[in-house]
């Protein structure tokens, strides 16, 4: 019984500051702080599961693009100013 006191303990102050000076009162925070702990390391379970069973998945992807559509390209017309620079 002793180990699981000294455990519960250290778990205790593993999950932070001791809510209050009650030691029931600090047991239920340290209960709440449990619970939503193993809730996020279930959640991250679930998103690494998901991840790795995805890894690497044979999916192509193919774009094809119609050409009929797109004008051929004309050159522009030859510059007949004798300006050097356009600003000027």
């Amino acid at each position: 019984m002793n180990t699981i006191k000294n455990f519960w303990h250290i778990w205790s102050k593993s999950l932070g500051e001791k809510a209050s000076t009650c030691d029931k009162t600090s047991d239920k925070v340290a209960i709440v702080r449990t619970f939503i702990f193993v809730t996020y390391l279930i959640t991250n379970c679930f998103i690494i599961a998901n991840a790795i069973r995805h890894w690497n998945s044979k999916t192509t992807i193919q774009i094809i693009i119609d050409s009929s559509t797109i004008p051929m390209y004309q050159t522009p017309e030859p510059r007949t100013t004798r300006k050097l620079l356009e600003f000027e």
